[in-house]
This record gives C-alpha cells, structure tokens and sequence, in this order.
C-alpha cells in the first residue's frame, strides 16, 4: 500500500508531490498509527522533565483544561512552584496554539486547511484498506468525512465563481488562494487513488481540476451573457454594435482583473491567464458565430469584421495584457467558413461605392468641358482635382476594407475594375481632342497633371492594387501621356515646319537660318506653358526630342552635297554649333535630355573623319548606344560624303551589324527608329 510521504503541504505550494507544513500546524507523522501515537503522548511527560507532547494541552474530553475537582487546575499532588524538588526548573513555554475545528476552519475560508485534514482523515480509514465497501463499524466516521467533503467543495466552487469580483471585496486574495490549493491537493489525492488497486469510495468527488475548470468557464459565460451596460452617452448605436462593445468592455475589464490579481492566486508555472483568455474567446466566438448567422446589414456587417480582425485583438495587445497572454493560439474569433460571406457582402459593397464615386468625379469634370468652363489655375499651372479626390478615395478605402477584413490580398480586390475606368478617363480625354474646342488645350494640360499622380501612386504604392490591374491602368496612362503630348506638340510643329524644311540644305549651312528656327522655338513654347512644373518638364523633354528628331531626318534626306575634306569639315562644324545651341535653348526651358546631343555630335564627327577605321569606329559606337541605328540610316549619312565609295560604304555598314550582334542590342535608349528614311 502506498502512503504520502508527509500528510501537509505548505499553503504557498501549489503543485502534487511538493510538502510542507499545513496551514494549521497539524502534523501526520510518518503515517496512520504516528497520529494516534502523537495525540496519546501528549497526556504524558518522561521523566526528567522531557515533554512528550504538549505541556499544556488539554486533556481529551475535559474543556476546562482541568483535573475535575481540582480547582486550581492542577494534577493532584504535583507542585508547579519553580521551589519543589520534585522536578528540574525549566523556562517558560509559550502556549500552543488553538486547535481549530473543521467547521471553525471553513468559517476562516482556510479551504487549503480543510482539504488537508480530510485528507489525513480519508487516509486513516482508507490507507490499509483501500476497498471503500470493505469498512466495517467505521459507517459514522464515513458519513462524517462525506458530508465534510460535501461541504468543502461547496465552499470551494462558491469561491471560484467568485474570482471575477476580486476588486468589490467578495472574497478575498488569500480565500481563493487557500482554494486554489486546496484544488490541487485534492487533484493530488485523486492521482493517489488512481494508482492504488482499490476503488475510491462514492461520494469522494473526483475531477477536481475539471470542476476548476467548468466553475470558471461558467462564471465567464454568465460575464458574457450580462456584460456591464453601454455608457450613458452612447448614440446611434445598432443592438448588434451595442451588445459587443459591451462584452469588449466587460472583457478587458476581466481580463485586466486576471492578470492583476487573479494570477497572483495560482502557482507560477499555471498559465491561468492564458486559460482565462480561452475561455473568454471560445464564448465570445459562440455569441458573434449567432449574430453572424442571423445574417447583418450592411453597417453591422462592416463593424462585426472589424472587431474581429482590429479591435479585438488590439484588446489584447494592450500593453497591461500582453506580456501574460499568448494571442497566437487562440486564432480567429470566427472560422474561415464565417468570415468568407461576410467579407464578400463587405467588399461588394465597397467596390460599388468606389466605382460609383469614380464615375462621378469623370462625369464631373467631363460636364466642365462641355460647358466651355476651363480648369482653375494654381499657382501659374492648370489644375483638375480628378487624380487627387480619386486617388484619396482609394487610399482611404484600401486601407479600411485592410482592417475591417484583416487581410490586404482581399482588401485591394476593390480596385479590380480600375483598369476599366481609367480607360473611360482616356475615352474623356480622346473626345477633349478630337473636339479641339477653346478650353481644349487647358484641360489637356490639367490632365497631365492627374496622369502623372495616378501614374506615380500605381507605381510607388503598388501594394494598393492587384499586379495585373496595375499594368494595365499604367499602360492607359502612358497612352494618355503620349496623346496629350501629341496634341500640344502638333500645333507647334505646324508653325515650325518651314524653318525645318531649310535643315539640311545650302541654306542651312547658313547660321542665320538656323538662328530664325530657335527664336521661333522659344515663341511657340510660351504657347506650352500651363501645365504643372514637373509635367512641362516632361512636355519640353518631349518637345527637345521630337526636333532633335526632324533635324536629323532633314539632314539626312541627303539635299546637300559634301563633295571634299572642307564642305564636310564646315558641315560637321555647323552640326555641333546647332547640337549646342539647342541643347542650351532646351535646358533653359526644361529639357532634362542631355544624350540628344551627343547624337548630334556624333553624326558631325563622322562627317568630318576621313579614314574608313575612324568612320568604321564611330558608326560601331553610335550604334552600341542607340541600337535601333539601321542601315538605311548609316547609308543615308555616308551618301552625304560624296567622296566616300559604295564598298566602304558597305563596309562601314557590316561593321556596325557585327557591333549589334555581338552587343545584342544592349544599348536602352531609342532614337533613330523615330527618324524615317527611304
């Protein structure tokens, strides 16, 4: 038979198999006969004045403490005075303390105490003779301990439902600490009946540490179901929104509670706060799992999936909370399966308010042009309020719907039908075009504007649409970007086309017509002005290229004749003053193009040079940097050098095919394939 090793356990251990001395000071010896030893010796004293037990303990059944008809108390015969030689002298000892009963000790709320002393008592009649129907004349001392036991565990579950009102002085830190304990010892116990052959009796309550955990779990869905009442104050809340914010409130507060005061009462390596916080979640996830079935307007829809995924737990990543509660485990308030409809009905509603608003911003500005109004003007540049209001729209939705549905991949699933409305913003600005009214130009000039916005959000947050809306809504811009530039751009070419058609010719040889075309280019560029400063730049960026383009092409139509080393020497001079002069003219009105030169200053040093190597050399590296040079276009430039042959013209041009195929095009820019030759 197997006996506990000591009958007490100290009130700060918490865990089976660690002793110690009982709240009440009573021992168990080493075993069953060692108590009733004890108590006996007590009645006695060895000689010499060795006390075997108590010196002043009562004897049992006289609660006077007296010797009956001794009034004074004392042993008839023996002298107490320190001058009898019938015993040594010896100091004074303090008396022992009370020895309590075990309804006196419950009435203390010392359930730790209690437990123990029904333990050495269960022990007693149960330790040699494990078999509970096997006590024969002990049925009073049975009934005893049963009802004993009865009433302990009463007391105990009492204590537990009141761990949640630790702060209002319904109990006490120490009563549920005692019965904390007392919950262990019992479940230590209950370990020990499972190891013996024998059977427990009957009415011994087993599954303490379940009954620990079924009290608790109760008292949190009584908190649950009557949370404490919405603040005064509250307004224009639905049922749905004010019964869980109740429970959040009540929530936090009892979780606040646990961590604070409640833990204290547990043993260290017991993770109540984390089972507190389980319990809390399963039956808050069984109250939203009835409200979402019910099936939730619109407004309620919106807040239950935020408090899910936000509120909830930014609850419990408060900083009082989140050092003695593991959030990670416990998972969603509601499933998957819960959540897909509620985040479908969200997101479809939220798409259609983004569409719709889109909608109206373009038909909005769309009814300004067509009633002749232009754009208002901003420190010295059109201005449209299209990307601006639409791309705040979507930067606030997005980064709403993230939080109300927890997840960014869905959140930006309402910008799936972006691409479709950016293209009726191309539709709007295709019509502004072909109309080509008054008020053309300056909403042309304002778009450019929101073009470069929408572009620069779609490219530096991304993460706000899908990849592949995103491609195509970029695509649509550049387009917009092109055909605006084209539109004011046409106009201007228009009014220098007579001065284009004297490149390349006699006359062009000649600084002053050269001279003519940059003053009227500097005139026709106020006629650009009106766009944001960043946008013009792009605009002039455009407008350099575009002549740097008609130059070279003009020149190489081949209507002037190199014929010697001195034509082609003052030809190449006249290329690079021109290749500088516009280079400065542009830079001054905001080209940012520096490269368009050094294509102008390339094609002067191939006319000049003379040796086929050097000619062989330059084309080779002209074309490493622009690897849409053709053929054609070495053939055009050479046919200017009349005094270069057809060989080492097609020398010339085989060196610059070996240069393209052993680069493999690696060159980035492009230029060459915009000059049109025959």
């Amino acid at each position: 038979m197997r006996t506990r090793s000591s009958s007490t356990q100290s009130e700060g251990n918490f865990l089976p198999g660690q002793g110690g001395s009982s709240e009440g000071g009573g021992g168990g010896g080493g075993g069953r006969g060692g108590w009733l030893n004890g108590k006996f010796q007590k009645l006695f004293r060895r000689p010499g004045g060795q006390d075997s037990g108590n010196n002043t303990g009562n004897i049992p059944g006289n609660n006077t403490g007296k010797i009956p008809g001794n009034n004074t108390g004392n042993i008839p015969g023996n002298n107490t005075s320190t001058d009898s030689p019938l015993l040594p002298s010896s100091p004074e000892r303090p008396p022992s303390p009370e020895i309590l009963q075990f309804d006196q000790i419950l009435e203390q709320n010392r359930f730790s105490e209690a437990s123990q002393q029904l333990i050495e008592r269960e022990e007693r009649l149960f330790g040699e003779n494990p078999e509970a129907e096997g006590l024969q004349g002990h049925e009073e001392e049975v009934n005893s301990l049963a009802a004993d036991y009865e009433a302990l565990e009463r007391l105990i579950v009492q204590t537990l439902k009141q761990s949640l009102s630790l702060n209002t002085g319904e109990v006490s830190t120490e009563a549920l600490t005692s019965a904390v304990k007392a919950v262990y010892q019992e479940d230590e116990q209950d370990q020990l009946w499972k190891q013996r052959d024998g059977t427990p009796p009957g009415w011994r309550a087993s599954g303490w540490r379940e009954l620990h955990d079924k009290t608790v779990t109760r008292l949190i869905k009584d908190h649950m179901r009557n949370p404490s009442p919405p603040p005064a104050d509250q307004v224009q809340q639905s049922s749905v929104e004010a019964h869980v914010c109740s429970m959040g409130r009540q929530l936090l507060a009892d979780l606040q509670l646990v961590v604070g005061e409640v833990k204290t009462c547990y043993p260290t390596d017991v993770n109540i706060c984390d089972f507190y916080a389980r319990m809390f979640h399963q039956n808050i996830s069984a109250r939203l799992k009835k409200i979402a079935d019910f099936g939730l307007e619109e407004k309620d829809c919106t807040f239950l999936l935020r408090w899910v995924n936000e509120y909830y737990p930014g609850l419990l990543q408060k900083p009082e909370l989140a050092g003695d509660i593991s959030i990670e485990p416990l998972g969603k308030l509601l499933s998957e399966e819960l959540l897909k409809p509620l985040e479908e009905q969200y997101l479809s509603i939220k798409q259609t308010e983004l569409m719709t608003y889109i909608r109206c911003v373009l038909e909005r500005e769309e009814q300004k042009w067509k009633d002749g109004e232009e754009p208002k003007m901003e420190d010295g540049y059109y201005d449209s309020p299209v990307a601006y209001d639409i791309i705040q729209f979507i930067h606030g939705m997005v980064t709403l719907a993230e939080k109300v549905v927890g997840d960014l991949h869905k959140a930006r699933s309402i910008t799936s039908k972006l691409d479709t409305l950016m293209k009726s913003f191309k539709l709007f600005q295709d019509e502004v075009v072909k109309k080509n009214q008054s008020n053309g130009k300056a909403f042309i000039k304002a778009n450019l504007g929101s073009v470069q916005q929408f572009t620069n959000v779609l490219q530096k947050n991304g993460h706000l649409f899908q990849e592949d809306v995103r491609i195509k809504c970029l695509s649509v811009l550049s387009d917009m970007k092109e055909s605006a530039h084209t539109y004011l751009l046409s106009s201007v070419h228009v009014a220098l086309k007579p001065h284009y058609g004297k490149l390349g010719t006699s006359d062009w040889l000649n600084k002053p017509e050269f001279e003519r075309l940059l003053v009227s280019i500097q005139t026709q560029s106020e006629e650009l002005q009106g766009s944001k400063e960043s946008c013009h730049q792009e605009l002039m960026c455009q407008f350099h290229q575009e002549v740097t383009v008609e130059y070279v092409k003009r020149l190489l139509k081949g209507r002037v004749k190199l014929k010697d080393k001195n034509q082609q020497d003052k030809a190449c001079t006249t290329v690079k003053d021109d290749a500088e002069s516009l280079h400065e003219l542009f830079v001054k009105m905001g080209s940012k193009e520096d490269w368009l030169k050094e294509i102008l200053t390339t094609i002067a040093e191939v006319l000049k040079l003379q040796e086929l190597p050097a000619i062989q050399m330059q084309v080779a590296s002209l074309g490493i940097a622009f690897p849409d040079l053709s053929n054609k276009h070495v053939a055009a430039l050479l046919k200017l050098k009349t005094n270069i042959s057809s060989a080492d013209r097609k020398t010339v041009k085989e060196t610059l095919s070996d240069a393209l195929r052993e680069t493999s095009g690696a060159g980035s820019r492009t230029f060459f394939s915009k000059v049109q030759v025959k």
